[in-house]
């Protein structure tokens, strides 16, 4: 398992970073529905197999519709379960090849339910309070709250505060898992920016939503993943 998602936008994101083969999706999920996630990744360049793992059985034909692989209905029993690997391996395995990568990781998976256990959650790191970072010769000590925005920045991070640019090591994608999301929103690949100092957004010439900051003269671009998130500002 790459990772679990709380919410449909959260899911997005992590399937635009991690790329997996396999996508797992409830049908009722804060922020995007299962369904909708399905109908944004059907446009991508190589959108994963979908299983969709539900309570409500009034959804199938229509996620059958988004070319799910299959549908289970909570609880899931193991023998189910069984079926849907099966399917996930017949369409991941290609001619000639014993076991790839993807059908050793749900044979694994499969392994650990048939040993009664669970599949749980990484526990989530506490949130950050401070960044340490460069600033020229310098190393600051930067109070979180202090953060206007992140960007990745080749093989370093930026850290924009009030008074300038500092530099972390910490990628974007690690650094995102130790930030408040309440307090910092993605909005790019390569943005993190501080949901206190967002003060709207608006529509560039070319139709991209932009972000604008409190006080600050530079606009963020929102990708077309993100846009979701500002639905209704």
């Amino acid at each position: 398992m790459v990772a679990r998602a709380a919410n449909g936008l959260e899911a997005l994101r992590m399937i635009d970073e991690e790329a997996p083969d396999v996508v797992f999706l409830d049908i009722r999920m804060p922020g995007l529905t299962g369904l909708d996630v399905a109908s944004k990744l059907a446009g991508g360049p190589k959108p994963p197999h979908i299983v969709f793992v539900t309570a409500y059985d009034q959804y199938a034909l229509e996620a059958f519709e988004h070319s799910a692989v299959d549908y289970l209905l909570k609880p899931a029993n193991l023998e189910r379960l069984e079926k849907t690997v099966g399917k996930l391996k017949a369409r991941l395995k290609p001619a000639g090849d014993d076991a790839p990568a993807p059908v050793a990781a749900l044979q694994a998976l499969l392994a650990q339910l048939t040993a009664g256990g669970t599949v749980a959650a990484p526990a989530p790191a506490a949130p950050l309070h401070w960044i340490r970072a460069s600033h020229g010769e310098e190393t600051r000590l930067i109070p979180i709250e202090e953060v206007i925005y992140f960007q990745s920045n080749d093989k370093y991070t930026s850290v924009f505060v009030a008074d300038g640019e500092s530099l972390i090591r910490t990628p974007i994608s690690k650094l995102r898992e130790q930030l408040d999301e309440q307090q910092f929103w993605q909005i790019h690949r390569s943005v993190i920016v501080a949901a206190r100092h967002v003060a709207g957004t608006k529509q560039d010439f070319r139709g991209r939503l932009m972000v604008q900051l409190k006080g600050r003269p530079e606009q963020l671009v929102v990708s077309r993943n993100y846009v979701d998130l500002f639905r209704g500002m």
